[in-house]
């Protein structure tokens, strides 16, 4: 009888053993995208960040899982979804902007957070510091606001008539725009040039602000650096040719819609930066352990075929600097 016992318990720690094996070997890790925008509205930020978590040799699909959580540009919306990525207990939450960065940290100080910020993390509470994080986040600094200066001026050189340049806002991000419009007035006083502010957060406030372009006939648009705004882009390209008005924003995405000229770190790049972060965090690496990183690749995209449109010269100072021109 204590034969038949332990065979009986034998066979049956057979039979559990390949359920057992089999469900280990389904398991993966799961990371949470949590992005103002959606997946499909720029791609190619989704497929350079695949590319950076492939470098650690994680397939979507095969051997992790992306849930992805999109505001569809409603910044309130983020920190519920923030709170949802957490009690789904996702591996990693990867938080490529400013907005979603901060929505991840308030909702888990365990979770490991790889970000993406065009501000400084450790003024937006995020990060002790750059080299020693100290907490549950890392990842990388853009530049997106530390470069609006340097857009207005290129802005400035494309349209070297342009002395009213209306400036397009989110007043629902309250931190970009905040660190936009303090970077941006003093340069404008520099350059001798004013500055009007609109504010947009829904497609039918960009409609109005064009509107209003028309009564107060800016020189030119100067659009914030804003999540919300690239999935606009395409609207925005097309009310700016309708009203043949230059414009200039933060990445080339602008640009190859119908913009005339960006400036600004490569957006592609950080996303490809944060994919091999989010690698190593899933390899075992702790974001205390991960330096803060710091975009050095900056590009200026000029859209000849708008300039043009709009009887424009592109100088030869510009053609020599861009990384690209668009014909």
């Amino acid at each position: 009888m204590t034969n038949r016992r332990s065979f009986i318990t034998l066979l049956g720690g057979a039979a559990a053993w390949p359920l057992a094996a089999r469900a280990q070997r389904t398991a993966m890790p799961v990371v949470g995208m949590l992005n103002p925008q959606s997946p499909g509205t720029v791609p190619e930020y989704f497929d350079a960040f695949r590319k950076g978590l492939g470098e650690s040799g994680y397939v979507e699909g095969q051997n992790v899982a992306i849930e992805y959580r999109s505001a569809e540009g409603r910044f309130d919306r983020l920190p519920n979804l923030a709170d949802d990525l957490v009690r789904h207990n996702v591996s990693v939450i990867v938080a490529p902007a400013n907005a979603s960065a901060l929505a991840a940290k308030a909702a888990t100080s365990v979770i490991p957070i790889v970000f993406g910020v065009g501000d400084d993390p450790v003024k937006l509470g995020l990060v002790a510091s750059l080299a020693r994080p100290g907490g549950n986040a890392t990842g990388i600094n853009f530049f997106l606001n530390e470069v609006v200066a340097k857009r207005l001026g290129l802005l400035r050189e494309l349209v070297p008539s342009a002395v009213r340049v209306a400036v397009l806002a989110n007043p629902t991000n309250v931190a970009s725009r905040s660190s936009t419009l303090g970077a941006l007035e003093p340069a404008a006083r520099a350059l001798g040039i004013q500055i009007p502010i609109y504010d947009a957060s829904t497609s039918q406030e960009i409609d109005a602000a064009f509107a209003a372009f028309v009564r107060e006939k800016p020189d030119a648009l100067f659009v914030a650096p804003d999540a919300f705004f690239g999935t606009r882009r395409v609207q925005l390209a097309a009310l700016a040719a309708r009203h043949a008005l230059p414009t200039a924003h933060s990445g080339r995405q602008y640009v190859e819609a119908g913009g005339l000229m960006s400036y600004g770190t490569s957006t592609l790049d950080m996303y490809h930066q944060a994919g091999v972060y989010t690698g190593r965090i899933l390899k075992g690496a702790k974001p205390f352990d991960l330096p803060v990183l710091q975009s050095t690749k900056f590009e200026l995209v000029i859209n000849a075929q708008i300039a043009r449109i709009l009887g424009l010269t592109v100088p030869p100072s510009l053609y020599a600097i861009a990384d690209e021109v668009i014909e």
